[in-house]
Parts: structure tokens; sequence; C-alpha cells
């Protein structure tokens, strides 16, 4: 699980039996759920639901490295890899408690918009600089 300590969040997340599709293992679309997950983690350690901003995604992609079943416990790591003027590129790894290993890894990139009329703006100065920090944290250096 040493992967996982270059990133700022680790999201705990349960495998239910219900995310397992009809040929016994997880189905893709859960995976999308567990970054989304992860996600919220990271942006609530930014408190940016305080702020009036919203993030919306404007793309994402996963690669599935192995199967997943039930039942397991998935460690998925969030980190933010480049910041840009409006939006910002997130990746993820999902590691197996079962497999002790690397099951997934997931990108997305995120744009900031204003709450009231939903147009793309400028990451706020004061989130560029808690993304920042809590990408130090895990000493990790963003490309800025």
């Amino acid at each position: 699980m040493k992967e996982l300590s270059v990133f700022p969040v680790v999201h705990v997340q349960n495998v239910a039996w219900g995310d397992m599709d009809a040929f016994g293992h997880v189905n893709n679309v859960q995976y999308y759920r567990y970054v989304e997950s992860a996600r919220i983690t990271y942006l609530t350690a930014l408190k940016i639901f305080d702020e009036d901003i919203l993030t919306v995604v404007s793309s994402s992609q996963c690669k599935y490295l192995s199967p997943v079943f039930y039942p397991d416990v998935l460690h998925i790591g969030a980190r933010i890899e480049e910041l840009r003027n409006s939006a910002f590129r997130m990746s993820y790894i999902l590691w197996s408690e079962a497999q002790d290993q690397i099951v997934a890894t997931a990108e997305a990139v995120m744009v900031c918009v204003d709450k009231q009329n939903s147009k793309k703006i400028l990451i706020p100065d004061n989130i560029r600089e808690r993304i920042i920090q809590l990408e130090q944290s895990a000493e990790h250096h963003l490309n800025v």
C-alpha cells in the first residue's frame, strides 16, 4: 500500500454485493462512483463547498487492471496533478485489500464554474493555495 503514500487524500470504499454485475465482478460504472467519492473527500478537505464555486467533470477515464470482487475494501488515492487557469487534472489509484495491489487507475479534469450563472471561472487564489498546501503534505509538487 506504499503506492498510496504520495496521495494526500485516501478514501476507503467498501465493495458492496450490489456493485457486482452478471459476470460476478464489480461493474465498470461503479469505479466512476468510487472515484467520485474519493474526489468529494478531496474537495471536502479543500473546504471548496464553502465557496461560491462549483466543480464539474469535463472529462474522465478509468483503466481497469484487475477485476474486483465482493467482499473487498478499496483504498482510493486522490491527488491533483496539474493546475490550469480554470481547471485542474486529478489522478486516482484504486488499491485492493483482497489483492494487495492496484486494480485500477483513473483521471478526471475538473472545471470551476460560478454557482450563480454556471459560467467557467478562474480557480480562486485561496483554493489554488489550499491545493498546493494539501499536495505538499504528501510531498507532491504540482505542475502549476
